[in-house]
């Protein structure tokens, strides 16, 4: 990876795709990010990442995980909206805790290809990219399905607020 690409700090968007784990030459975690057209390097664990990401947002990733439970009642590797305004949802890989622990952008999943040999799964993105995660097919699988229905949870409580304040502003004409 070019200098340019390798960066201190990283604010997640709609663009993001995945923010992954690898290890440095050096042997320290850092995060690989994978946008739609760039890709960086960043001096930070993918979890550091996604908290500040949170915090951006008037939150943490700890707050994020609590109402990921409140609301769906997942409790191990739950999924978080980090704003669901902006409709960024993410799925982690393994327990927020590992800190080989690596993020997923639902929205930005096509498909997955399982790898039966190594237990692996290949993540197909909207935009042809794709990477292999040390994941296997099934728990990949289950990962997008519960972020799915986190989602629609979520979705539809801010829908009927929005519904509620329509009708109260017509009220109020």
């Amino acid at each position: 990876m070019s200098n340019k690409n390798k960066i201190n700090k990283y604010e997640v968007t709609p663009l993001t795709m995945a923010i992954l784990s690898y290890e440095s030459e050096d042997g320290t975690l850092h995060t690989y990010i994978m946008e739609e057209i760039r890709e960086y390097a960043v001096k930070a664990t993918p979890t550091k990442v996604i908290d500040d990401a949170c915090r951006f947002f008037g939150s943490t990733l700890e707050g994020r995980l609590d109402g990921t439970r409140d609301i769906s009642n997942i409790t191990h590797k739950a999924p978080i909206t980090i704003d669901p305004s902006s409709g960024l949802y993410f799925f982690p890989t393994a327990s927020p805790k590992n800190k080989k622990c690596s993020w997923i952008a639902h929205s930005h999943v096509e498909f997955l290809i399982p790898m039966h040999q190594d237990k692996k799964t290949q993540i197909i993105f909207k935009n042809g990219k794709n990477v292999i995660v040390d994941v296997s097919y099934g728990s990949m699988l289950n990962q997008i399905q519960r972020t799915a229905q986190f989602r629609f949870s979520l979705d539809s409580r801010m829908d009927m607020i929005q519904s509620v304040n329509r009708k109260r502003n017509k009220e109020e004409e």
